[in-house]
């Protein structure tokens, strides 16, 4: 009794001052991660690195080089460093075969999976720039409002964000387009329409309108502002919240794949089950009597966090392939302490300087993100591909259109 009394009640004005003090300590975190310029840097990269992007050998990267008709980088000792515009260059020379087609539009992903902790937002973000490291242009949108894809950015949900830099505009129908909410990042080749916990009015604001305005599809606000930036951009990534809410939904009806990191343990197996089942429910109410209705591309399963030498996860492995098939991407995502030191630092696998711990603790996690966005990418020329395709039945022609 005696230590019950001394409890102090929590008003609103402590949960009000607790919301200060942490707001406080997150701006002195990110001054200090950020410090000296409170602004993050994009990563350099060195000949070898610079070959592995461009898919060269280093002889013939040594021998471009001192053509000089691609940036030659900085000579540091003995050494070469390129930024990531420089790299960009080469990129664009070596691989442009790879890029959109000008007939094709961007390839809207959705990263969904109902629970939190499951690497989503990890997944989405280098998703994002291994892909950009590929010479595509992305746009990335945080639909988290939670923001924590736009905290990786070096943007404070709470402090750095307006309204007008999310896509609160367009799903409480302010805006017509998405454009006007996307702002650069320190990655080039990576714009970003931000999350922020103001995106929680959306879950008020589309049924509202569903309500009220006739004709008005809730589930189609997000699809519909995008029809400019599937011009302007090779693939749009759609960071999710952790639940099938009424933005979430506007996600994964944009978008033409979806990719569903799983770590390979049951809690989170069973999760994912509901996921299907609901997503399944909610198709077949929106597009009743029209089965055709909606059509992804591709389906990806992605194991993250997965702990090899746990016997446990090996067993769970095994029910996700019975259960998903060839879903399941042939790759796993490492649970290593590169993840940990990543996340400290508002980071991801490629941010971090490789020498800032084991070479094989880092090639072993890096390897994985590589491999996890060659097979997306290549997907992604799949679908471009099927674009130009169907283009060209519509038009009638057996002429090539690119």
């Amino acid at each position: 009794m005696e230590i019950r009394n001394t409890i102090k009640p929590i008003t609103l004005a402590d949960i009000n001052a607790q919301a200060v003090k942490v707001a406080s300590v997150m701006k002195k975190i990110k001054a200090a991660m950020l410090a000296p310029t409170s602004a993050k840097k994009s990563p350099m990269f060195n000949s070898g690195e610079l070959a592995d992007l461009c898919g060269i050998t280093k002889v013939q990267q040594s021998n471009r080089t001192l053509k000089g008709d691609l940036p030659v980088g900085t000579l540091k000792g003995s050494r070469r460093e390129w930024t990531l515009r420089e790299a960009m260059a080469w990129v664009t020379e070596y691989r442009q075969k790879k890029f959109r087609p000008s007939a094709a539009s961007a390839v809207t992903i959705a990263i969904a999976n109902f629970k939190g902790g499951v690497s989503k937002t990890t997944s989405a973000v280098t998703l994002a720039q291994g892909l950009a490291l590929k010479g595509h242009k992305i746009l990335l949108i945080d639909l988290d409002p939670q923001g924590s894809a736009t905290s990786l950015f070096g943007f404070l949900p709470d402090a750095d964000v307006d309204r007008e830099h999310t896509a609160l505009g367009v799903l409480e129908g302010d805006e017509e387009m998405i454009d006007n909410a996307i702002q650069k990042t320190y990655w080039d080749g990576i714009d970003l329409v931000c999350g922020a916990p103001m995106l929680f009015s959306a879950e008020f604001a589309l049924p509202s309108r569903q309500m009220k305005q006739q004709g008005f599809e809730f589930w189609n606000a997000l699809d519909i502002s995008l029809d400019q930036a599937r011009r302007d951009y090779d693939v749009i990534i759609i960071d999710t919240a952790p639940a099938l809410s009424f933005v979430t939904i506007n996600a994964l009806l944009a978008a033409d794949g979806v990719v569903i990191p799983l770590p390979p343990n049951a809690m989170d197996f069973a999760s994912s089950s509901q996921f299907w089942g609901l997503f399944s429910d909610l198709c077949n109410q929106l597009y009743a009597g029209n089965p055709d209705g909606k059509t992804f591309e591709f389906m990806d399963v992605l194991l993250s966090k997965v702990e090899t030498n746990d016997s446990v996860s090996s067993v769970v492995r095994q029910w996700i392939v019975e259960a998903y098939g060839d879903k399941v991407l042939p790759i796993e995502i490492p649970k290593t302490s590169v993840a940990v030191t990543a996340s400290a630092e508002f980071a991801t696998i490629y941010d971090i300087p490789k020498g800032s711990m084991s070479a094989k603790t880092y090639s072993r996690a890096k390897d994985a993100y590589d491999r996890y966005c060659t097979l997306v990418d290549e997907q992604i020329q799949g679908v471009w591909a099927r674009q130009i395709e169907r283009l060209n039945i519509e038009l009638g022609t057996t002429k090539e259109i690119a």
